[in-house]
């Protein structure tokens, strides 16, 4: 690549990984950031599960990544690229600005959090802005996190919905998670009641809505 002499140099020198399930708007975003004169747009994927190894390859200095993808979340692969690229800075890009999604970005690894509905030109600042070292979060929904507390699910109560969230049965979900019947019952009853729902499966909409999943 021509120009690597650093966001002031010559030649687009941030190099940007940009992973949207949506064909349209992935290639209107790569489109719209690469007219930016130090941005290129190096790598280009639709689901979660390539996005680790398109880094790899390309060795990005920022990766994009949408939230909800098909494979790995946007959630999955930010914790995956921390241990396989830690250099590189990741910034969610989604439409779900839920508060429960800011907590487990930041926890992943994540840099900054922006929602889609903003300008072009606040996303390529929040691009150079993360790679100054700062940290770059959508303000609305930093404070919507704040006010709506820590995420009260613990990993296994998470793992227990999930699990359930396709109508597996109680059994079958004991199978998948290596557990006994009881312990799930009792994670899930517990998740039912942090959720304040009525069962397992208002509870994993529940959870879901406030970005706890």
């Amino acid at each position: 690549m021509n120009g690597t002499t650093g966001a002031g140099g010559q030649g687009k020198s941030v190099r940007v990984l940009l992973a949207e399930d949506q064909g349209m708007m992935r290639g209107a975003l790569a489109l719209l950031l690469g007219m930016e004169p130090d941005l290129e747009v190096v790598a280009q994927v639709g689901s979660g599960d390539e996005v680790v190894s398109a880094a790899l390859e390309q060795r990005p200095d920022v990766a994009l990544l949408d939230i909800e993808m098909p494979g790995l979340s946007g959630l999955e692969a930010a914790a995956l690229l921390r241990d396989h690229l830690p250099g590189c800075r990741v910034v969610m890009v989604t439409t779900f600005g839920r508060p429960g999604y800011l907590r487990r970005a930041m926890d992943a690894g994540a840099a900054g959090f922006v929602v889609k509905d903003g300008p072009v030109e606040e996303l390529a600042e929040a691009v150079r802005r993360v790679l100054r070292g700062e940290t770059v979060i959508d303000p609305a929904l930093a404070a919507a996190a704040l006010s709506a507390g820590p995420n009260p699910l613990t990993g296994r109560e998470r793992d227990a919905l999930n699990a359930s969230a396709d109508g597996a049965t109680v059994a079958d979900i004991a199978v998948r998670l290596r557990l006994s019947e009881s312990t799930v019952r009792n994670y899930l009853s517990a998740a039912i009641g942090k959720t304040s729902t009525r069962n397992r499966m208002e509870a994993v909409r529940e959870a879901r809505r406030q970005g706890w999943l």
